[in-house]
């Protein structure tokens, strides 16, 4: 019987160490790819995203990783010389654990926590102005990364915008995108020599309808421009001008993102 016993427990402790083996070998192979996961999840301790703020548009150059024409998945894709007047509409998907960490196609690293996104064809860092057109709620996302590569998806969004566009649970959302195009200084420069129009800037977009009056009266008096309030679809948008000078739109564009309106931006 104790011969018995021996037999049993050493053939347990075979079989233990087999499986932390196997278990180790596991580990150790998957940590030879790219991603420590297979599948994509959600964060297991996320921080309180509803603290960030929407991506504050500025010039940058393009970057010279990512800008390349590609493949994927045996489909080619073009990659625009510029992301200025980009619109477009489809639906929005997010990334976020398997990812988070690793590098982007901009070379940078992915940050499930920050207002960044993936398109397929805009030059990056491109700005982007994303509306749920389920919801009415926006965001402004800096896209430094590829994809989706799904039929039908437009643009996938980190953790943090899709949370604040209100999509975490259903995973997708129908979307419109609009790029905020910054010129360069010399840019700039350029077109106030030619330029003829009248400009806007759009400071806030709210259901409150008597909010956005007074803050328009507020701001019409601090800053000494005219404003409009534009309504559709039950959503008030504030909008300061018009400013004929692209150079002292800029100028004041920048006063507004200073003072406490970092969603602001000029209406293309």
């Amino acid at each position: 019987m104790r011969a018995l016993l021996l037999t049993l427990l050493c053939s347990m402790l075979v079989i233990s160490c087999s499986s932390n083996e196997g278990s180790k070998a596991g580990q150790n192979s998957t940590s030879k790819s790219r991603y420590q996961m297979d599948n994509d999840r959600y964060p297991d301790d996320a921080p309180d995203v509803s603290l960030v703020k929407s991506a504050q548009p500025k010039y940058e150059p393009y970057s010279r990783q990512g800008n390349r024409d590609y493949t994927v998945l045996g489909k080619n894709y073009k990659v625009l010389d510029t992301g200025k007047g980009f619109k477009e509409q489809g639906n929005a998907s997010w990334y976020g654990s398997k990812f988070h960490g690793h590098l982007t196609s901009n070379g940078e690293t992915y940050d499930m926590y920050a207002m960044s996104a993936a398109h397929k064809n805009l030059p990056l860092p491109s700005y982007v102005k994303v509306t749920n057109l389920d919801n009415n709620k926006q965001i402004i996302v800096r896209v430094n990364d590829r994809g989706p590569f799904h039929h039908g998806r437009v643009i996938d969004l980190s953790y943090a915008g899709a949370y604040h566009l209100g999509m975490l649970t259903k995973g997708t959302a129908r979307v419109q995108l609009e790029t905020i195009y910054v010129p360069s200084a010399e840019q700039r420069v350029i077109s106030d020599l030619k330029d003829n129009d009248n400009h806007y800037i759009q400071v806030v977009a709210s259901k409150d309808k008597l909010r956005v009056n007074m803050l328009a009266r507020q701001l019409e008096n601090k800053y000494s421009v005219s404003s409009r309030v534009s309504s559709s679809n039950g959503i008030h948008r504030l909008q300061l001008g018009p400013i004929k000078q692209i150079h002292l739109t800029n100028k004041l564009l920048d006063r507004l993102q200073a003072k406490g309106y970092p969603q602001s931006f000029i209406v293309p």
